[in-house]
């Protein structure tokens, strides 16, 4: 399914990247990156009308090879998914569940005592959450 998940902090720092295995890790870094200037031009679109706020942004952009989705929380968390561009399998609706599963992962982590906000998220939990994320299960 996803070949690339990050969670992106609210200064735009990375707090966790997984790419999938034998991918080119730091092209997928890139595409992760500059989906932040696109994510930030739909947020300010839509801020422009209160209260009418949704958190997934949908397709940012697309490339030949992979497709870029984008997803922001109230607390300017920011989680970009990648796909191959060749899966045509996978709905749109399929991606907005995984962004809210996304989403309840990170909640869980953010809510554990011994978490700092804004530092990079070093979880077991998190790790296996992701794993079965984008294994489809």
């Amino acid at each position: 399914m996803a070949v690339c998940v990050s969670v992106i902090g609210k200064e735009n720092s990375p707090l966790y990247v997984w790419v999938g295995s034998g991918r080119e890790e730091l092209h997928l870094h890139y595409l992760a990156h500059t989906a932040l200037d696109v994510i930030q031009e739909k947020v300010a679109a839509v801020s422009k009308t209160p209260d009418t706020r949704e958190l997934y942004l949908g397709l940012l952009y697309a490339s030949e090879e992979y497709k870029v989705y984008g997803y922001t929380t109230n607390t300017r968390i920011k989680f970009v998914i990648i796909t191959d561009a060749g899966n045509t399998t996978l709905r749109d609706n399929e991606i907005r569940m995984m962004f809210r599963r996304l989403h309840n992962m990170y909640t869980n982590v953010v809510c554990n005592p011994f978490y700092i906000p804004g530092e990079q998220i070093n979880s077991r939990e998190f790790d296996k959450g992701i794993s079965a994320l984008v294994a489809g299960n």
